[in-house]
């Protein structure tokens, strides 16, 4: 491989950084404490709502907050990481973080709760990109590559999951707000072992003027579509302030293309999004996430409240789901990933995850855990976990290095669009039908003991009536990913970064993440 990139670029090869795997430890601690961030608070919300006095309208708050400032600041996050370097970017979010998590857990009320979300969220979309990119830029040979995205891709899939089992640990023996306390050891170490640990590659940083222009429109337009998806979940798809969102963000990220494709200096250079390999990873990556976040929902509330399960057996059902992933990233993607091409993990993937989910459109009440959900979490962590590796490895692989930073930035984002899509779109769908069983079968229900077994029935249709559009999702991700991403198995395959890169042949070799 070294040849081969010394040839191409007419320089000798980069030693790997003989640190790089002790690095890794610290950006997959950091990368596993903003993921279970997303779902841990969920659990702490009913009881942080009745401490700090907040009603039922503003709690959507305590995590459209944090949605907002993420999913709207990424791109500006990855430019700074670009701009800054990685690791002062990496450093900066976890002290950032840190200190917004402090704030959270010592809140008195509402507001602290709201602004102290909206900060984790803002370090959070500095902290994300540049831990993607730093892994992207450390490790370069093919073999190594596979296994260091293979863990941070079971990180980044499972730790939501996680975050369901330590928070209703930290919820149910100690107290709500420890489900915030907690990122600060998290933090405070990583960001020690990366202080001295990381040495980030000389020569990747993009040194451009800030194209203010464009992170005022992308940063708007990104919040407009969070908030739009989020106000439909509570509001429905009709409102007239979520029409306004929606209209106000397509023409804000249309106005946000056009400026990108015209100013010396893009916040995003189109190359990153235009090349068909990371445009196919983007698209179908998004549409797993949204399949995926519905889902944690939907069986949360499944397993709390028909089954009547605590937080702390719900985290632990999750279990296998976790485990799946870690078996799909570290083992079937790893061993793999150099020896077939991309396409050939990710499509097959997003099947076998599309298959557990087609398992649990069987859901009733009685419902055997073992006999139907155990083997349908399994499948669907398993073919994530194989199919999100070869994801986050391609959508950073061929960039320049000074484009890694937004390049990462793309994919949080799609994940994060994904999410808010997901929760809002699955959960109308359920809700609709819910209530059409409910107005069908009330009718027949006499005593009070058949009008809650007809609402739990209800319950369930929603959730299997969602799930069966998240199966269809599934496999619409998986014919993107077979269709869109053509790169090979690495070994001198041409990939280009952007039409003027494709004119000069760059030959780096690909590795499925």
């Amino acid at each position: 491989m070294s040849e081969t990139v010394s040839k191409t670029f007419g320089a000798p090869a980069r030693e790997p950084d003989a640190n790089r795997w002790k690095a890794l430890v610290f950006i997959a601690l950091a990368q596993l404490m903003v993921v279970l961030d997303a779902t841990i608070v969920n659990i702490a919300l009913p009881s942080a709502q009745q401490d700090l006095g907040i009603s039922d309208g503003n709690r959507q708050w305590v995590v459209t907050a944090y949605a907002l400032a993420f999913g709207g600041l990424l791109l500006f996050g990855g430019r700074i990481a670009d701009l800054w370097g990685r690791k002062k970017a990496f450093v900066v979010g976890l002290g950032g973080f840190a200190a917004a998590s402090a704030l959270g857990g010592a809140a008195t009320n509402e507001a602290m709760m709201f602004g102290a979300r909206a900060l984790q969220g803002v370090f959070g979309a500095l902290l994300a990109p540049a831990a993607l990119s730093l892994l992207a830029v450390m490790f370069t040979d093919g073999k190594e590559r596979a296994k260091a995205f293979g863990i941070y891709g079971a990180i980044a899939g499972g730790g939501g999951a996680v975050g369901l089992i330590l928070g209703g640990f930290l919820t149910e023996y100690l107290d709500w707000r420890w489900t915030f306390f907690v990122n600060i050891p998290f933090a405070i170490v990583a960001a020690a072992g990366a202080y001295f640990v990381i040495r980030e590659p000389e020569g990747g940083r993009n040194r451009s003027a800030l194209d203010i222009p464009g992170v005022i429109l992308s940063t708007l337009g990104l919040v407009a579509l969070v908030y739009g998806f989020t106000r439909a979940e509570s509001d429905g798809w009709s409102d007239s302030v979520t029409v306004g969102m929606f209209v106000a963000s397509a023409v804000l990220l249309l106005s946000f293309v056009l400026v990108e494709s015209k100013v010396k200096a893009p916040l995003l250079p189109l190359r990153v999004i235009t090349e068909r390999n990371r445009g196919g990873i983007y698209l179908s990556l998004g549409l797993a996430i949204i399949a995926m976040f519905g889902l944690f929902l939907f069986l949360t509330y499944y397993l709390q409240i028909v089954k009547g399960y605590s937080p702390v057996k719900t985290g632990f059902a999750f279990l296998p789901m976790i485990a799946g992933m870690i078996t799909g990233s570290t083992q079937i993607g790893t061993r793999l990933m150099t020896r077939v091409a991309p396409r050939l993990l990710m499509g097959p993937g997003f099947l076998v995850a599309a298959l557990g989910m087609l398992l649990l459109t069987q859901l009733e009440i009685g419902s055997s855990y073992a006999a139907l959900l155990l083997p349908a979490m399994l499948l669907l962590g398993l073919g994530m976990g194989t199919a999100f590796m070869p994801a986050m490895s391609l959508a950073t692989q061929g960039v320049e290095p000074r484009d890694s930073g937004v390049a990462s930035a793309m994919v949080n984002t799609s994940q994060q669009v994904g999410g808010a899509i997901g929760t809002a779109l699955l959960n109308t769908i359920a809700a609709s039908a819910t209530t059409a069983y409910v107005a069908d079968h009330i009718a027949g229900a006499t005593s009070r003991s058949q009008q809650q077994l007809v609402q739990l029935e209800a319950m369930v249709e929603g959730y299997t009536s969602a799930i069966w559009f998240a199966v269809g999702i599934l496999v619409v991700a998986a014919v993107i990913a077979l269709t869109f991403v053509n790169a090979g198995r690495p070994g001198g395959t041409t990939v280009a970064s952007s039409e003027e890169d494709a004119a000069d042949e760059v030959k780096i070799p690909v590795v499925a993440h």
